[in-house]
């Protein structure tokens, strides 16, 4: 996983690509009525239920834009939240406000989204060993915000990048010559540049699982697209040796049955790539 200094550059990054996107050459509509040293107050509102995200990196963000802008947090990320509430407040520049106005909503939106879909899976997981993990399928550009997301509502995040772990799919094993083949090159590739990477593989058929089995030093083992039976069986097969993560198509519907398999992790893509943004607004007071 990546370090926490490595997170906070890519959150500056974000933030500062999108006001560049945003902002451009100046906000004009701002400039032409509002006068530079305006003062305003503006409030968060709530216009929905479900789990707010994106506090923090709101705050960041009007700091980064005007650090004389005063925030006053009145709700945590994390908490339930419905129609009506107030996140937050924000007294300053009504010109820089208004700037940052919808890069700010843009992301909490989407965040609350996301912590909110991720939530109603830890909930269906509740009394099982089994974690809910995200996956790479994010948004490009904005991919630190929606882990930060997951993180918020519950869950656990997967790999960051390509760079962070070694994850070998059907893709690289067949491309390789083979299960046993694309674990040797890994091993090798990794002892060459030494790299000190955490090793997933991953399995189509229970076969294909005893094979990894035959190999030492894999972390995971991630059995895609498998029926609740095999899962059980594959689970049992593994019988501890190493981590097992389920994933593909899994839903909010069948994750409870999978975890009752006896899966340490399942990964859902459906966290981040199939949501439907929180309805909130920043309005004047």
């Amino acid at each position: 996983m990546i370090s926490s200094e490595q997170f906070d550059k890519e959150i500056e990054l974000i933030i500062k690509n999108a006001l560049r996107e945003d902002i451009g050459e100046g906000d004009h509509s701002s400039l032409a009525c509002i006068p530079e040293n305006a003062r305003g107050k503006a409030k968060l509102l709530v216009k929905d239920k479900g789990i707010l995200a994106g506090v923090e990196f709101a705050e960041k963000v009007f700091k980064y834009l005007d650090s004389d802008l005063r925030f006053k947090k009145e709700i945590s990320d994390g908490t339930y939240v419905k129609y009506g509430d107030v996140a937050f407040y924000l007294e300053g520049r009504s010109q820089s406000i208004l700037k940052a106005e919808r890069t700010v909503l843009n992301a909490m939106q989407r965040m609350s989204a996301i912590a909110t879909k991720t939530s109603e899976f830890v909930k269906k997981l509740e009394g099982t060993k089994t974690k809910i993990l995200d996956t790479r399928k994010t948004t490009p550009g904005i991919r630190a915000l929606e882990k930060w997301a997951v993180k918020i509502g519950g869950g656990e995040n997967h790999r960051f990048a390509l760079y962070d772990m070694i994850m070998l799919k059907d893709n690289h094993i067949d491309f390789a010559g083979g299960i046993t083949q694309a674990i040797e090159k890994t091993k090798a590739y990794l002892k060459e540049k030494n790299l000190n990477l955490k090793i997933i593989v991953e399995a189509r058929d229970l076969e294909e699982i005893s094979e990894i089995l035959e190999s030492d030093g894999i972390h995971r083992i991630l059995i895609d697209n498998f029926s609740f039976i095999d899962t059980r069986k594959a689970v049992e097969l593994i019988d501890g040796r190493c981590q097992t993560e389920a994933s593909g198509g899994i839903t909010l519907e069948t994750a409870r049955s999978y975890a009752e398999c006896g899966v340490d992790f399942i990964s859902s893509g459906a966290l981040t790539h199939s949501v439907y943004n929180l309805d909130l607004s920043l309005k004047a007071v």
